[in-house]
């Protein structure tokens, strides 16, 4: 997997985990973050079993297993977070977070370590980076697309990072890490959400939400990273979609917004 920094001021970094051109191809490819502030790190949807070997390898370069002090998880899809007991099993004092909702669901993915979550009420909360690092927010993102879902915003940095919304999928691992031409960008998200996103109102709630924290970039777990400008052109998009349809065109029409859309 191939790692970059994102951001690196005052001892505090974020760094993003992705374009593995190794994976198989059956496996979507994701973006894992993590954040690390004075050697305490929190992990942002740690992601698959599949992928856990070359997850841990990387971030490995930027902090010990032992300084991992917190997980997110944005919801409850394999892809985000079937990796956990892998990483509790390492090292256990690992405090994770997760939507109430999911708490029962998530410790399904157990293999052995006992996942104990901390649930996230559905208006959100901060959560420390360590006992004395800075606190990140957990902003409701509900329904975009799972029913109990966060996106998680650090102001020391200016970074949100979406979770699902903002997704794509993008041709192969040598795709621009940051997106650059937006429009072309679009062929790449078009798919998974109309499919993936079931309600129009709940994603017009997400871009109110993001538009008043004013994030300088935007980091989602699939595709590409939206900076500066791209901020602005990725909320004018969503906002313009109307979402929770069947699309019978996309997936005839489209083959790589088909594999977004298991029939």
């Amino acid at each position: 997997m191939q790692s970059k920094v994102l951001y690196n001021q005052d001892g505090h970094q974020w760094i993003v985990i992705g374009r593995d051109p190794e994976k198989d191809s059956h496996v979507i490819d994701t973006n894992e973050y993590v954040i690390i502030n004075r050697g305490h790190a929190m992990l942002l949807d740690p992601g698959g079993i599949q992928i856990f070997p070359q997850v841990l390898a990387e971030l490995a370069k930027y902090v010990r297993m032992q300084d991992i002090k917190v997980i997110f998880a944005s919801h409850q899809d394999p892809d985000i977070c079937s990796s956990l007991a892998m990483w509790l099993d390492l090292n256990p004092a690992i405090k994770t977070y997760c939507s109430w909702l999911w708490t029962g669901f998530v410790s399904h993915f157990s293999t052995g370590a006992v996942i104990t979550l901390n649930p996230i009420p559905d208006q959100g909360m901060r959560i420390r980076i360590g006992d004395e690092g800075p606190e990140v927010e957990a902003v409701p993102a509900h329904y975009c697309h799972s029913s109990g879902n966060f996106s998680l915003y650090d102001p020391t940095a200016g970074i949100l990072f979406s979770g699902d919304i903002g997704g794509a999928l993008v041709p192969d691992h040598h795709a621009s890490l940051v997106v650059t031409d937006f429009e072309q960008h679009i062929q790449y998200m078009r798919g998974f959400h109309l499919r993936w996103m079931p309600s129009t109102v709940a994603l017009r709630g997400w871009t109110q939400r993001v538009r008043a924290i004013k994030p300088r970039m935007i980091c989602p777990q699939h595709g590409s990273i939206f900076e500066g400008e791209m901020v602005g052109k990725l909320l004018d998009w969503l906002d313009s979609l109307e979402v929770g349809q069947w699309k019978d065109s996309a997936a005839k029409t489209d083959t790589r917004a088909a594999a977004w859309l298991p029939i």
